[in-house]
């Protein structure tokens, strides 16, 4: 089977979604079939757009495939190219795009910027529509991102593949965890880039509400504060202006030793998200016994169990964050909480039993059984139509 897999940017970047579609394009490779990675500009949603102006050459670049499958982040470019195709297209849907920029429109801003910005979500809404009825079939990481695509004419032919979020293959102990927990001030981490969509102004406000005498806490912010400058310098005031800033540490961008070093180390991560698709942080943080601290917006609660293996606040809400860090103070609770995380991390499916169904899934929708075709993956990852690198 001959798969081209288009992204939006690099797909060795960073991000959960890049992480997933690297395993899936490896995995498609161990299982013998033929991976092209195409890779499309990323900027602005605007800049997304442009493919189409050159629908022809795009369309031609991804002929001679028995499949293509469509990073959702590359959706606004490969609207009219779609038309053309011959082979079966696939959407791979990490995240609904129109729900991640009602997400991002509700921190802030004029009535003006609120009325623009209430706009342009309409507008993603309609491209991404366009783009799911427009596609063949469609995986999807969770069953709240399938029933969100439902919701937007998504095809029918469908498969669900939560990703296995063991990126660390983390080695601790029972007793280790429960040790950890009887010990030091309540360690927080929060991890993501310090974006509006993840909340960090709300777990902010939230400790903020705690009395020094409350509840002892530490909150080391890991994450890139270049995406987005002028949220970063608000929650640094907010952080001022509450008299904690002897308590929250900005560590930037870390590497991934150090961040799995900084997550054996925590109690709790905390990422209350205003949307957060899956969160592949939070399974992350839980194969150290780390308890996340995560959003009910999104997938999340399909795997958080909300008080057993970890908390579920509603996003935006800085009193759920504040009652959520007094329950976690509690340090048999906590050691009970992060053992129980531990566990139902051990429990889910690694990244060949999830990706597996989809290979065959992929298979199916190329006409084809699910064995390879004897073909071996090509050496190069060409870029395409407007500056993308290649893999």
């Amino acid at each position: 089977m001959r798969v081209a897999l288009v992204i939006a940017g690099d797909i060795d970047s960073k991000s959960g979604g890049f992480y997933y579609d690297r395993r899936l394009r490896d995995r498609l490779r161990e299982r013998g079939h033929a991976v092209e990675v195409v890779s499309l500009p990323r900027g602005s949603y605007r800049e997304r757009l442009a493919p189409n102006l050159h629908a022809g050459r795009l369309a031609a670049r991804l002929s001679g495939f028995d499949v293509v499958v469509e990073d959702g982040l590359a959706h606004p470019s490969v609207l009219l190219a779609n038309r053309s195709l011959d082979a079966p297209t696939v959407a791979l849907v990490h995240m609904i795009a129109w729900r991640a920029r009602a997400a991002r429109a509700t921190t802030g801003g004029d009535s003006v910027a609120r009325a623009r910005s209430e706009l342009a979500r309409r507008g993603v809404a309609a491209v991404e529509r366009r783009f799911l009825r427009g596609v063949d079939a469609a995986v999807y990481n969770a069953e709240t991102t399938r029933r969100d695509a439902a919701g937007l004419g998504g095809p029918d032919r469908s498969v669900v593949a939560p990703p296995a979020g063991d990126r660390f293959e983390p080695t601790v102990s029972e007793s280790e965890i429960r040790e950890r927990a009887r010990s030091g001030p309540l360690a927080v981490t929060f991890l993501g880039n310090v974006v509006p969509r993840k909340g960090l102004d709300a777990l902010v406000n939230g400790v903020a509400r705690l009395d020094r005498g409350d509840v002892d806490w530490r909150l080391t912010v890991v994450g890139d504060r270049t995406v987005a400058p002028e949220y970063v310098e608000r929650v640094e005031r907010a952080v001022a202006a509450a008299g904690v800033d002897d308590r929250v540490r900005f560590a930037g961008r870390l590497d991934d030793e150090a961040v799995a070093a900084r997550l054996r180390e925590s109690h709790a991560l905390a990422v209350p998200s205003r949307y957060e698709p899956v969160g592949m942080v939070y399974l992350e943080a839980m194969g150290f016994g780390c308890v996340p601290l995560a959003t009910t917006a999104g997938g999340a609660g399909e795997f958080v169990r909300d008080g057993e293996s970890g908390a579920l606040v509603s996003p935006g809400e800085p009193r759920a964050v504040a009652r959520a860090f007094r329950d976690l103070d509690d340090r048999d609770r906590l050691a009970e909480m992060g053992v129980a995380a531990r566990r139902d991390h051990e429990a889910r499916p690694g990244w060949s039993e999830t990706l597996d169904p989809v290979v065959d899934f992929l298979a199916a929708e190329a006409g084809s059984e699910a064995t390879a075709d004897g073909e071996t993956a090509r050496d190069g990852e060409t870029a395409a139509d407007g500056g993308g690198d290649a893999a």
